[in-house]
């Protein structure tokens, strides 16, 4: 296939082919374990809508594993470390596999326990994992091939997601439910083997110097609380993730237990939500430079604006007008693919680039974690009142009453910052675009910066 690079088409690119085989593969498995997939599958186990918030946080809320990780750098290395955290959370996939070989027709309470502690633990080492990664690739792949290979890598993801959405919903339709996440979850162990084989081939990097904990912890508090304009764009950042973070689950959840909608479905209107990604992206690539992140912050309200408004007119009218949710899931995704460029963007121009990887760091650890705990609680309001397990539309529609609200608030605060419209570097690179706001635990990572031996310009936070 083209988007691997080959001896013939692309010489300089094939020896650093296993990094992009891992990308194809890994997004066979993380689209599932962390995606919407287990949404759907706790929800066919029957679980509440405070659960399946729970399961969705997991990846936020373990952000500060991640940020205790990176002090095992210096230890174990790039590559142990990563291999440690992929290839064991692997195994717990094998969780929901076995659940579905027992296809409980009625909700099993302890099923339903077992599915919450094995995302809890998949996320776990996905943290552990994750603090090594991107620097490790970033270190292997000489600068004057970076820009491509990042390219390379967003496109094997992109595939593989797309391809493997467009099987999943083919399962769904075809296939009675538990056997339709049997595959699932086979597909995903396997993406998950093939994955973890691509990075055992793979050379190891120079063992870093993380940055101490004394002061992370000094420094984090003065970052937070003193007036600055890093501050105010950062409680900005974490209000916005806070409002939108619960938005996916939910909208799923509701859309198959209380409006109708099929697995399968749903997993199409998920795959809308990364075309829309996709579509933003090549929008504002040509445009970024030339005047600015700010317009794109402003383009990312009216997104969820939007949204907002339609879900609340679709929720007040007994959820008729279905032909909406194409749009709305499309809208999604171009939402939080024009904040998460912006994001990037603004970040390298408001940060000394020579003291960049703990504010970064701060941005995105204060962000993911206080973001992923919206859902939770959010869980706790929508659980409708009776023993099946359902949204209440009330509350539901007052969580879109207080998205809408938030977004034209935000509006005002983000005029008032300023920026200087010119080209910037990216803060970093990979396959972000298609899962920007997981990806934003990507910033989290605690390493002293050293100057890149090549000459070329290495984004101080992509390590």
């Amino acid at each position: 296939m083209m988007i691997f690079p080959g001896k013939k088409h692309d010489p300089e690119l094939y020896p650093y082919r296993g990094g992009i085989y891992f990308s194809f593969f890994n997004a066979l498995n993380w689209q599932v374990a962390i995606g919407t997939p287990t949404v759907l599958f706790m929800q066919q186990l029957g679980a509440d809508s405070f659960q399946v918030g729970l399961v969705f946080s997991w990846t936020f809320l373990l952000t500060p594993a991640q940020v205790l990780s990176t002090t095992l750098l210096s230890r174990f290395g790039y590559k142990r470390l990563t291999m440690a955290g992929w290839g064991a959370r692997s195994l717990c996939l094998l969780v929901p596999i076995g659940l579905s070989l027992l296809a409980p027709p009625n909700p099993v309470p302890w099923m339903i326990n077992a599915m919450v502690l094995a995302t809890f633990v998949y996320c776990l080492l996905r943290a552990v994992g994750t603090s090594a990664l991107t620097t490790w690739f970033y270190q292997l792949v000489p600068a004057e091939l970076r820009g491509r290979y990042w390219a390379t890598d967003q496109l094997s993801t992109g595939v593989a997601i797309g391809i493997s959405l467009l099987v999943y919903a083919a399962f769904f339709t075809w296939l009675p439910p538990y056997t339709a996440f049997i595959l699932l979850y086979l597909i995903s162990v396997l993406g998950a083997f093939f994955a973890y084989r691509q990075l055992k081939q793979l050379p190891d990097a120079e063992r870093p110097k993380p940055i101490s904990l004394e002061k992370v912890m000094t420094e984090t508090p003065r970052l937070m609380m003193t007036p600055s304009f890093f501050r105010t764009y950062l409680w900005i950042a974490v209000v916005f993730f806070a409002g939108i973070t619960p938005l996916a689950p939910f909208a799923a959840y509701y859309l198959k237990t209380s409006a109708g909608v099929t697995a399968a479905q749903v997993i199409l209107l998920t795959m809308l939500t990364y075309v829309g990604l996709i579509v933003a992206n090549i929008a504002m690539r040509k445009h970024m430079d030339q005047i600015g992140a700010k317009p794109f912050f402003k383009a990312a309200f009216l997104c969820y604006a939007f949204i907002s408004v339609a879900w609340i007119v679709f929720l007040s009218t007994g959820g008729k007008a279905l032909w909406t949710m194409p749009i709305l899931f499309f809208l999604q995704g171009a939402g939080s693919g024009f904040w998460n460029s912006a994001n990037l963007s603004y970040l390298v121009k408001i940060l000394p680039e020579h003291d960049r990887a703990l504010p970064v760091s701060i941005h995105g650890a204060v962000m993911t974690f206080i973001g992923g705990c919206t859902p939770v609680l959010w869980g706790l309001f929508l659980k409708a009142p009776g023993a099946v397990p359902a949204i209440d539309v009330p509350v539901f529609a007052g969580y879109y009453v207080s998205l809408l609200v938030m977004c034209v608030v935000l509006v005002y605060f983000v005029r008032r910052l300023p920026e200087t419209a010119g080209p910037v570097g990216p803060i970093f690179q990979g396959s972000w675009a298609l899962r920007p706001f997981r990806a934003m635990a990507t910033l989290v990572n605690l390493i002293e910066e050293k100057p890149a031996k090549d000459g070329g310009d290495k984004p101080a936070s992509d390590r």
